[in-house]
């Protein structure tokens, strides 16, 4: 946390060298300069050389509106300074307490919405404010759910850390009488508590990628749909819509997620009608002809089961939008005596299945989090595929029914 803000603040500077090579407009090299060093000051001062100072929340709110304010200055000087707003929220956590932690988020996520329009000159532009107020609100709503949710996270954790001391107190005792038995104890209870641990953060991270990561990208992609059409008035408010209907099934799944409830989809309906309002959402945003077979007898699995195909379903389409370029997309959901398979086939670019995804900003964690969430409920992914002949995919699960012994 100490060593990012220093490290996006040189990527920023890097691009802004490279972008300038291209045209991109910029502020006077000696204002960037100005501007940069007082920040790196700043954050040395306040941070690098009296870290003792984090315990004293006045001064760290002077620290973090003197930083809003370098944010804001960097941005004007130009809007590549957008990468190094990003540590402001890092920053937020930093010697601050309960709503000041909120106020900060949406501080820092009011910049980063002017650096994605493109600066503060694009606020002169009249077409480009329904969209900033957009953006704005994106930023702000998923900034303050994403900072509460830390806040929420640490609370639960200082809770189940109270819990864990008296529990250890207990076996403690327990071992008095029990020396015998002292190893075994302890070390079923650090076993416990890893696995407690590694479960709920993979849990999170599967939630944080199907519903936020792929939430957020079909809004970007709406958006700047928006922007190509803004000569057509009619396909330009179709995107703005899509993007703010994105924003609010993101949000509120991800509240969901908080609590561990499974999506909203399949309170209202089966898998089948689950998965079918699914494609055809997507169809419609994505204008790909996309269509969805149901065979055998749909019947009521258990609600992880469930869950875990309709997140399989949204994976696949994330994916077929983000990199097939496909023109055609078909799933079939078929139920069996044993199993119940997910197949997802498009007739996109393809790609090497045995050649490695590295893990970035651009992707490459889906087919992973995919084959993570099948096998915690015993199942399978499998997938085919070649360069120019299209994608197919095979989800595998058991048919377990409610009610159904294990």
């Amino acid at each position: 946390m100490a060593r990012l803000p220093y490290i996006a603040l040189g990527a920023s500077l890097i691009l802004l060298v490279a972008g300038a090579q291209v045209g991109v407009p910029h502020e006077g090299w000696w204002l960037v300069a100005l501007v940069s060093a007082a920040t790196v000051a700043w954050l040395l001062w306040w941070t690098t050389l009296h870290p003792q100072w984090e315990q004293d929340e006045r001064k760290m709110i002077v620290f973090f509106l003197g930083l809003a304010g370098f944010i804001y200055l960097l941005i004007w000087v130009s809007p590549l300074f957008g990468f190094f707003a990003w540590s402001g929220y890092i920053l937020t956590t930093y010697g601050l307490k309960s709503w000041r932690r909120l106020a900060a988020g949406t501080l820092v996520a009011g910049a980063g919405a002017i650096s994605q329009i493109g600066g503060f000159p694009s606020l002169r532009e009249p077409e480009v404010l329904p969209v900033f107020l957009v953006v704005l609100a994106i930023n702000i709503g998923i900034a303050n759910l994403m900072i509460w949710l830390t806040m929420w996270t640490l609370e639960q954790t200082e809770r189940r850390a109270r819990m864990i001391d008296e529990l250890a107190e207990a076996n403690t005792k327990l071992a008095d009488a029990l020396r015998e038995n002292a190893g075994l104890h302890a070390q079923l209870l650090a076993q416990a508590r890893e696995a407690g641990v590694l479960d709920e953060r993979q849990r999170m991270a599967g939630e944080i990628h199907d519903v936020l990561a792929q939430g957020l990208t079909g809004i970007v992609t709406q958006l700047e749909a928006a922007d190509a059409a803004a000569a057509r008035p009619a396909d330009w408010r179709r995107h703005l819509d899509n993007a703010k209907g994105l924003a609010r099934e993101s949000l509120t799944e991800a509240r969901r997620s908080v609590q561990a409830l499974r999506p909203q989809p399949l309170d209202r309906a089966g898998l089948a009608e689950a998965i079918g309002e699914l494609v055809t959402d997507w169809s419609r945003v994505q204008q790909v002809v996309a269509e969805l077979i149901t065979t055998g007898t749909p019947r009521v699995l258990l609600p992880e089961i469930e869950a875990t195909l309709l997140r399989t379903a949204q994976e696949a389409l994330a994916n077929v939008a983000r990199h097939a370029g496909a023109g055609r997309v078909a799933l079939t959901l078929s139920y069996m005596e044993d199993v119940v398979t997910l197949d997802v086939r498009d007739d996109g670019a393809g790609f090497d299945p045995d050649a490695p995804r590295l893990v970035s900003e651009s992707g490459g964690y889906g087919l992973a989090a995919m084959r993570e969430r099948l096998a915690r409920i015993a199942g399978s992914l499998t997938v085919e595929s070649e360069p120019g002949a299209g994608t197919a995919l095979s989800a595998c699960v058991p048919a377990i029914a409610i009610g159904a012994a294990a």
